[in-house]
């Protein structure tokens, strides 16, 4: 498939700004695959589509504040540095992207903090806005990544253009969330509340982990038209032995297995035996989903409304069959759905 046949016009005002007042309250469309109709609901009545001994798979990634803003030595120039990984902990070496690229340059340090605590120097440019930054801290390990945490920001997608609310660092983040590591939230689970899931639990779904931590390269653009040549960057992502056999024996059971967002999908995909089962793996994936596409493992999936010729719209696109969900958007748009991370939600089944 083509990158232009991912192309429609969607409305600003449709990009939400702010997520709904409950979790479990934003909008679900939900779209049946074998009859091909879709119905609007709440996401709370989530409930009604599954049974007992069904399976949810969670990512459990946890978003760490990754946006700093930094001084750039003897201009001031104001520069905004966006963590993107840590490449070595002794050395205090961190992949980043800079911006404005152009007034950074290897040599320069950058001041954080209003009284200069943190100090990085750039070592490296790796890409045109990436560079290398070592950063340059006084104290042990624990105390230089606590600096981090307080001087960082929630990094919420540019296309929420506000500013950041204390609020942001709760709502950002599913209520699920332990191992740290992603620069994005794995927006589909946002939608979970306590209550929720609790009801959930009670009438035997059972919810297994795994962990996929969101880079920026979920949401780089897509600049070829063909599709086959886009390459993903890598994630970090990590399938336990205990939810792989889970799934495996849901699989066995014929039971529903719900992808709980793109990154679930992307990461169960990565590791599937030649039978056809998910297998336990720890390490990277650049596993990148678009039409057409056998999946083996989930054969439900939630997901969000995703913007244009993204990624992430290829992948459920893959999954709920090219024309039946370019055809639930053009829906999503008419009814006013809201779109991105802090957007309504869409459950394919």
């Amino acid at each position: 498939m083509k990158l232009s046949h991912f192309g429609f016009e969607l409305p600003e005002e449709l990009l939400a700004k702010f997520p709904a007042e409950h979790r479990d309250e934003s909008r679900l469309m939900v779209l049946n695959r074998k009859e091909q109709t879709i119905e609007h609901k709440m996401f709370k009545d989530l409930i009604n589509y599954f049974d007992e001994g069904d399976v949810m798979v969670l990512n459990n990634t946890k978003v760490f504040p990754a946006r700093m803003y930094g001084n750039k030595e003897k201009t001031g120039a104001r520069i905004e540095v966006f963590l993107l990984r840590e490449l070595n902990t002794e050395n205090r070496l961190w992949d980043v992207l800079v911006d404005p690229a152009r007034k950074i340059r290897i040599g320069n340090k950058l001041f954080f903090g209003e009284d200069d605590s943190l100090v990085a120097e750039v070592i490296d440019n790796t890409t045109s806005r990436g560079r290398t930054l070592r950063f340059l801290f006084d104290g042990s390990y624990e105390e230089f990544r606590e600096k981090l945490l307080e001087l960082g920001e929630t990094p919420l997608p540019k296309e929420i253009d506000r500013p950041i609310e204390a609020s942001d660092t709760e709502r950002y983040q599913t209520i699920y969330a332990k191992n740290e590591g992603a620069v994005a939230a794995p927006s589909a689970g946002l939608h979970f509340s306590k209550h929720l899931m609790k009801r959930l639990e009670i009438k035997g779904i059972d919810f297994s982990e795994v962990t996929l931590h969101v880079g920026l390269g979920t949401f780089a653009p897509v600049e070829v038209e063909d599709l086959s040549k886009h390459k993903m960057d890598s994630e970090k992502i990590d399938i336990p032995v205990e939810t792989a056999k889970r799934v495996n024996e849901a699989l066995k059971n014929k039971k529903r297995i719900c992808a709980v967002g793109t990154t679930v999908m992307r990461t169960i995909e990565s590791s599937v035996s030649s039978k056809g089962q998910l297998n336990n793996f720890e390490g990277w994936t650049n596993k990148f989903i678009f039409p057409p596409y056998e999946f083996s493992i989930a054969n439900c999936m939630i997901t969000n409304f995703h913007k244009p010729k993204s990624t992430l719209l290829m992948q459920a696109a893959a999954f709920g069959g090219y024309d039946f969900v370019m055809e639930a958007y053009k829906v999503a748009i008419k009814e006013k759905y809201n779109f991105s991370s802090y957007g309504d939600a869409m459950l394919i089944i």
